[in-house]
């Protein structure tokens, strides 16, 4: 079994408020999720 960890942190500047990110990090997320059949989670600085 393999196990790694992987800590991203990103900019989005064009989102104006709470939803548009949201949005655009859950769309980045799917994405992952279907191509690398990996587990993703977003834990830390929802509203920043």
């Amino acid at each position: 079994m393999f196990v790694g960890v992987l800590q991203v942190e990103l900019y989005i500047p064009g989102s104006g408020s709470l939803k548009a990110k949201r949005r655009v990090v859950r769309s980045l997320k799917d994405r992952i999720r279907a191509n690398f059949n990996v587990s993703v989670s977003e834990v830390d600085a929802q509203d920043k």
